[in-house]
């Protein structure tokens, strides 16, 4: 007695008579066509995303491209890092980038790359933004 007749016997089913028409063939057959159908999506969601440019860079600092408004958090994180008061240089750079819309690349310098963010100064007449 198979496995399928015994676990029908102990639940109260009657035998049934079908056919399989599954041979391990076929079985394979469809599982290699499954597995070339998942392929081929991949690569033509590959290529579709390769094709269609989704950001807008200025500089290293990524833009979004619905709004034109950059992340100044992460900007201003990757601007900071080496900073020895790390909050208060966080803090006049999202400032200066909430104003200008710009951070420049690297950790320190590059500011030709943001005109406003360079030009900005405090009442003492020193460069706001780090």
């Amino acid at each position: 007695m198979s496995l399928l007749q015994y676990a029908r016997f102990q639940l109260g089913l009657k035998p049934s008579k079908t056919l399989h028409f599954c041979t391990r063939s076929s079985l394979m057959a469809i599982s290699k066509l499954v597995i070339l159908s998942l392929l081929i999506s991949l690569l033509a969601i590959y290529l579709v995303e390769a094709s269609t440019p989704s950001k807008k860079y200025d500089g290293n600092i990524e833009k979004s491209s619905l709004d034109g408004k950059i992340d100044c958090g992460g900007a201003c994180a990757a601007r900071c890092q080496k900073s020895s008061r790390p909050r208060l240089c966080k803090r006049a750079c999202g400032t200066c980038c909430q104003r200008c819309n710009c951070v420049p690349p690297g950790t320190a310098g590059n500011q030709e790359v943001c005109p406003c963010y360079a030009a900005l100064t405090t009442h003492g007449g020193r460069r706001k933004c780090p």
